[in-house]
């Protein structure tokens, strides 16, 4: 694998002809359960202002929706301390406890979905063979090769905290010190 060209997000300078796909981890520390005094909420929300204020063309895509909406509502099952305990996630999701939880992520998915524009991921056009075979070798995240895949045809930006794309060879803009390395 290709090194990925990482760029630090509190330097980069953000361009109206930039496209940028986020990722599900920023999209959490922006507008998730992390809490305003986590360093990377600070970071990544002052970029997504700057991306904005520059006009940058900001992509989602289903998989980094349905990433951000399952990590959210297990995040908070997993901070839950209410009466009731629940022998599991799915018993969980399924209480009235979880009702305000969800109506938080829904509030969470309309804001992103106001600054994004959807994006298919060409699932019809992907080498399936292919990423099965690296996905079979134990090092990569199906997900994350999906994301690649469309970074690269459609030459994205990823915008991550993932260190997983440190070796796709794409462009990523980011606050992680593994991949700034």
């Amino acid at each position: 694998m290709t090194k990925s060209k990482a760029l630090d997000i509190r330097k980069y300078p953000f361009q109206s002809t930039d496209a940028l796909l986020i990722d599900a981890n920023i999209w959490l520390y922006v507008t998730g359960p992390s809490g305003p005094s986590d360093w990377r909420a600070k970071t990544y929300s002052k970029a997504l202002a700057a991306m904005l204020a520059a006009r940058s063309h900001l992509y989602i895509n289903v998989l980094i929706l349905s990433e951000f909406i399952n990590r959210y509502a297990r995040l908070e099952y997993s901070r839950y301390s209410g009466s009731v305990p629940y022998s599991d996630f799915k018993d969980y999701r399924k209480s009235t406890d979880f009702k305000p939880i969800a109506q938080a992520i829904v509030v969470a998915v309309r804001s992103i979905l106001q600054f994004c524009s959807r994006i298919d991921s060409g699932f019809s056009t992907l080498d399936i063979a292919s990423l099965l075979h690296e996905f079979e070798e134990g090092d990569s995240d199906f997900n994350d090769q999906v994301l690649t895949d469309l970074c690269r045809r459609r030459g994205l930006i990823l915008a991550t905290h993932d260190s997983d794309f440190r070796d796709q060879g794409l462009t990523v803009v980011t606050a992680n010190g593994h991949l700034l390395k």
